[in-house]
């Protein structure tokens, strides 16, 4: 994927209409660690795409672990005056000497792949390069922090809750494997209110629940959305490891972005919001249906491989429908239905 892919350049003219203060962003100074993950680059395009169509002279800092997969993505850039890329570990010290407006820290790991093979590296990144982040904020004087955190915060809540806002929290085993993620997200916001309070680092904080669309990791990342995607990219039969009955609400990457936005124009200091698309709950089997009958051409099935054992990499958290009320008084609704979300992320890997 890059830039000029049509899906993209769609994607961005929408979220540009959504947003009526857009001038707030303009001639700023935006650092996006993470830079080379599905929504990171989709915010690095966004300000690029600002800069290419409304004269925003935003300056984009793109910090990346990995500079050869960057420079796939951020091509279209090498040139430009505005664009930079800063490459390191966010683990290590952010030593950038220059002002700094905005930081949307979105570097983490939520691949069940990556929970299994490689724990303290989530961990590591989600508490030192967190610290790191804001250690940075600290020492630039920057406006504000959009961290990117996970539904996946809340644990398991009781059966009594029917939905979450964002203050009802739930249980979390420490000893149980892939709670490296969950863990290590919840001592993540700590760390940003931690900063607010001793510090007066202004940050806010996005739940987000099932994204998916474009730029997506959907080779060996074990999440059912990239899995079904991949299948049919590659032509392959759509494979359930499950029975598939469980159900799920999917958010569009541009819907997810518009949220983002919002948080950072909008929204209240030292406080989290929901993002998910409550809108078309669906069980996993029906998503694999919609692909599909979307691509006939492709005469691809919906077959069951399903192992004795769950993989221990995926959550066994019940579903539970995240309350987003919050979120949408801040002016910002999903716009994307799914069966539109998954073409345009299939064409996007065209």
């Amino acid at each position: 994927m890059n830039y000029r892919n049509d899906i993209v350049q769609g994607d961005m003219r929408n979220i540009c209409i959504q947003l009526n203060d857009i001038e707030q962003l303009f001639h700023r100074v935006v650092l996006i660690t993470g830079a080379s993950g599905m929504l990171a680059t989709y915010l690095v395009y966004f300000f690029m795409y600002l800069n290419e169509k409304k004269d925003a002279e935003i300056h984009v800092i793109a910090l990346v672990r990995n500079e050869d997969k960057a420079w796939k993505k951020f091509g279209d850039f090498c040139d430009d005056k505005y664009f930079e890329l800063l490459v390191q570990d966010v683990c290590e010290p952010i030593n950038y000497g220059g002002h700094i407006d905005y930081i949307f820290h979105m570097a983490g790991n939520a691949s069940p792949k990556s929970i299994l093979s490689d724990p303290v590296d989530i961990i590591r990144t989600n508490t030192l390069g967190t610290i790191n982040v804001m250690e940075l904020a600290r020492k630039s004087k920057v406006e504000k922090v959009i961290y990117a955190s996970t539904r996946e915060v809340y644990g398991k809540e009781a059966e009594s809750i029917k939905e979450i806002r964002e203050e009802v929290f739930g249980s979390l085993d420490p000893m149980e494997r892939r709670s490296c993620y969950p863990e290590s997200k919840r001592i993540s916001e700590s760390i940003l209110q931690s900063f607010y309070y001793q510090y007066g680092i202004k940050s806010s904080i996005v739940r987000i629940a099932h994204a998916y669309g474009p730029g997506m990791a959907i080779d060996n990342d074990g999440r059912v959305m990239a899995d079904f995607i991949s299948d049919v990219v590659h032509n392959r039969n759509i494979v359930l490891k499950s029975t598939g009955e469980a159900i799920r609400a999917f958010c569009y990457i541009s819907d997810a972005i518009t949220a983002i936005l919002f948080v950072l124009l909008y929204g209240n200091t030292a406080e989290a919001y929901n993002v998910a698309n409550e809108t078309e709950e669906i069980r996993i089997s029906k998503v694999a249906e919609l692909l599909v009958e979307l691509y006939p051409e492709k005469e691809l099935k919906v077959v069951f491989d399903i192992p004795k054992e769950m993989s221990l990499g995926y959550s066994k958290m019940g579903r539970v429908k995240l309350n987003t009320e919050k979120t949408e008084k801040l002016g910002w609704s999903c716009q994307v239905k799914l069966v539109d979300g998954l073409r345009r992320t299939v064409e996007s890997f065209k």
